[in-house]
C-alpha cells in the first residue's frame, strides 16, 4: 500500500507528563541515558548513526503529544552509553541490547519500534529476534536494503565506498530545510560522540553501511508483522535502490512518501509527528492529547 505524505470519582489519576524528560536506567554495570514522555501505547524510538536521542529532541516532543508514551535510549557507542562488548558488536547484538533496555525501563508487553536510519536496521533485527517485544515496526529512511546504483549498475551496498557515504551525509544535512536547526542538532551530539569514542562510531558506521536485512524483512512479512516504510524522497544518504529492495522483501508494506532528505525527522519534526501518528492510528488506539 502506498500513501503520500492521527476509576472511582474520588480517585486521583496521575498520568505521565506529555513533556519529554531525560532519565537514566541501570543495565548491569552500565548507566544508560534515555528520553521519555507522553502517555499511551509504548513507542520505542531508535536514533540514527552517530547521533543520540537529544538530536531528535523536538521530534520526540511531537510524538509525546500524539497519544503515545515514547522512549528513546542512547544506543551503545553513542550519547555516553558504552560500546557493546567485542563479541556483541553486530546488528543482532544491538537488538539484544534493545530487548534488555525495554525490560530495564519496565515496559510490559510489546512496543512499537520507530527507527531512523541505523536505528531502523536495529529495529528490524529486534523485531526479527525478539517477536515477543515488538508489535509494529516503522522504518524511517532505514538502512538494511543492501543495494545501490553506481553508474547505472545495481551493486551490493557493501561495495559503496566509505568516502561516498561521508560525502553525502553533510551534503544531506546542509540541503535540508531548517539547515541551521539540523546542523546544530547533529553537530551538538555527533561531535561529542566522535571525541568520546571514535572507534565505536566508526564500527557502528560500518554496520550501518553494510547491513543486508532483506532475509529478516522477508521473515517479518511471513509473520504478518505490521511494517511501514517512511521515505524522505530527497534522501541522498540511503540510496533509493536500497529502499526499493526493502520494499520488495516486505512484499506489500504500508509505504508513506514524504518530502524531505535523510534527516527529515530532525528538519521537519511536526511533519514527522503527524506522519507517525497517521501510521499508528491505523493499527491501534491513541490516547487523546
Amino acid at each position: 500500500m502506498h500513501q503520500s505524505a492521527p476509576s472511582s470519582p474520588q480517585a486521583t489519576v496521575l498520568r505521565p507528563s506529555h513533556d519529554v524528560r531525560w532519565r537514566q536506567v541501570q543495565m548491569g554495570r552500565t548507566t544508560v541515558d534515555y528520553a521519555v514522555g507522553g502517555h499511551g501505547r509504548p513507542v520505542l524510538f531508535l536514533h540514527g548513526w552517530g547521533l543520540g536521542p537529544a538530536t531528535y529532541r523536538t521530534a520526540l516532543h511531537e510524538l509525546a503529544h500524539r497519544g503515545v508514551r515514547v522512549y528513546a535510549p542512547a544506543m551503545p557507542g553513542f550519547g555516553g552509553t558504552p560500546e557493546l562488548p567485542v563479541g556483541e558488536r553486530t546488528i543482532d547484538g544491538y537488538a539484544q541490547w534493545v530487548g534488555r533496555f525495554v525490560d530495564a525501563v519496565g515496559i510490559r508487553g510489546r512496543v512499537t519500534v520507530v527507527g531512523h536510519s541505523f536505528g531502523g536496521g536495529v529495529g528490524v533485527r529486534t523485531a526479527h529476534d525478539l517477536p515477543d517485544h515488538v508489535d509494529e515496526l516503522v522504518l524511517v529512511n532505514s538502512v538494511g536494503g543492501a543495494r545501490w546504483l553506481s553508474e547505472g549498475i545495481d551493486r551490493p551496498i557493501h561495495e559503496r565506498p566509505i568516502w561516498d557515504w561521508m560525502l553525502h551525509l553533510p551534503a544531506d544535512a546542509l540541503g535540508s530545510r531548517s539547515v541551521g536547526q539540523v546542523v546544530g542538532a547533529i553537530a551538538g551530539v555527533a561531535l561529542p560522540n566522535v571525541i568520546r569514542d571514535p572507534m565505536a562510531v566508526w564500527r557502528a558506521g560500518h554496520l550501518a553501511r553494510t547491513a543486508d536485512l532483506r532475509p529478516e524483512l522477508e521473515v517479518l512479512a511471513r509473520r504478518q508483522l505490521p511494517v511501514t516504510l517512511l521515505w524522505g524522497t530527497g534522501d541522498t544518504v540511503i540510496p533509493e535502490a536500497s529502499f526499493a529492495s526493502m520494499r520488495a522483501a516486505l512484499g506489500e508494506p504500508n509505504v508513506m512518501m514524504v518530502r524531505g532528505k535523510h534527516c527529515w525527522p530532525i528538519s521537519d519534526p511536526v511533519r514527522f509527528g503527524d506522519t507517525v501518528q497517521r501510521v499508528l492510528a491505523r493499527s491501534g488506539e491513541l490516547v487523546s492529547a
